[in-house]
């Protein structure tokens, strides 16, 4: 498994638990994805990609902080 500078295992999640974290609908995301205001996904295959947990996290984190 890949890990990040903190030492801790990186996290891949799908888009459902993407929405169900940041309270947000799919359109409402890649919008948000294409003004560069939320975290990009990563592709993993031919079609299928995921979001790094804890980008997603700090981002959610960033919005409470605002």
């Amino acid at each position: 498994m890949i890990e990040q500078n903190s030492g801790a295992p990186v996290r891949l999640i799908r888009l459902p638990e993407v929405c169900k974290r940041v309270g947000l609908k799919r359109a409402t995301i890649y919008a948000l994805m294409g003004d560069g205001k939320f975290p990009r996904q990563r592709k993993l295959a031919a079609n299928s990609v995921a979001w790094v947990d804890r980008e997603v996290d700090a981002w959610i984190a960033e919005r409470i902080a605002a």
